[in-house]
């Protein structure tokens, strides 16, 4: 059945108390990175093998939101490849699933200590006014370096829960598109689902999103395409998150939970429950 998503401006967020933020393509552009990184790792490892050359399609399809491991048993399926799954603890030159995966996070991790990466200034905007709101804000990510992107954006201290890969891999939750993680960043937040946005950019973010009992899901164009996102379930289809402010700033209205005025550091401080990050090690 096709999903027809509501337009921004006609957005109902006035039951949303907790938004649940994917981090690469919604709050940083660090999905450029990881495209990038995926090209140089497979690029030539798909040339060696004969198999059909690796493009930013197979990232979308197959790799995008996903823990790093998975994305790159998926594509490896996509082409009929069989290797190994090795360790863990592989070198990043064995042709592993474990060591694949391992090299392709040398190839981010150098990546983003050469460029740094900057927050999307509209998605800042728009964590601004949640926050004015009222609302309380989490970080839902595969990534195992999570907290290391946040630090290098600068929004670290903007948010006290961050479920992460190394949190999911702990606790042996499901990555997405398995809601489990956004369930379990909802309960760190002390909010039922059903008052919660998830915030996704990517198939199995908004996959998540869908699958669970969420108050709406909020899908963010960044180049899965709008089709693909209301095919997926995306209530909502933006370009930029600052489309979805005025959507905030007439909830919190008409509720009176916060006003136009409200700093950031006048909202209730999020819960401090949240697991400690762990390896510095990033997925998809």
């Amino acid at each position: 059945m096709t999903h027809s998503p509501i337009a921004p401006e006609a957005a109902d967020l006035s039951g949303i108390r907790g938004y649940l933020f994917d981090l690469d393509g919604v709050l940083t552009p660090t999905a450029v990175v990881h495209m990038h990184a995926w090209s140089r790792l497979f690029t030539p490892f798909l040339e060696a093998h004969g198999a059909k050359p690796y493009s930013d399609d197979d990232y979308f399809a197959y790799i995008d939101g996903k823990p790093r491991y998975d994305g790159v048993r998926s594509l490896l399926a996509s082409r009929g490849i069989v290797v190994d799954e090795g360790e863990v603890t592989d070198a990043a030159t064995a042709d592993t699933v474990h060591g694949l995966g391992n090299r392709k996070n040398d190839a981010f991790n150098a990546t983003l200590a050469e460029e740094g990466v900057a927050a999307y200034p509209a998605s800042v905007a728009f964590l601004d006014a949640v926050t004015r709101a009222g609302a309380r804000v989490a970080v839902v990510s595969s990534s195992k370096n999570a907290p290391s992107v946040l630090a290098a954006a600068g929004l670290a201290e903007r948010f006290e829960v961050v479920v992460d890969g190394a949190v999911a891999a702990r606790d042996g939750l499901p990555g997405k598109p398995e809601p489990d993680t956004f369930e379990r960043a909802a309960e760190l937040l002390g909010l039922d689902t059903a008052e919660c946005a998830v915030v996704e950019d990517a198939e199995s973010g908004v996959k998540a999103g869908a699958a669970g009992e969420f108050g709406i899901v909020i899908g963010v164009d960044r180049g899965v395409g709008r089709d693909a996102l209301r095919e997926l379930g995306a209530d909502v289809i933006v370009d930029e998150l600052d489309e979805l402010i005025p959507a905030v700033e007439r909830a919190a209205a008409a509720s009176g939970t916060a006003s136009a005025g409200t700093a950031a550091s006048d909202v209730p401080p999020n819960p401090t429950d949240s697991p400690a990050p762990s390896t510095r090690e990033e997925p998809a």
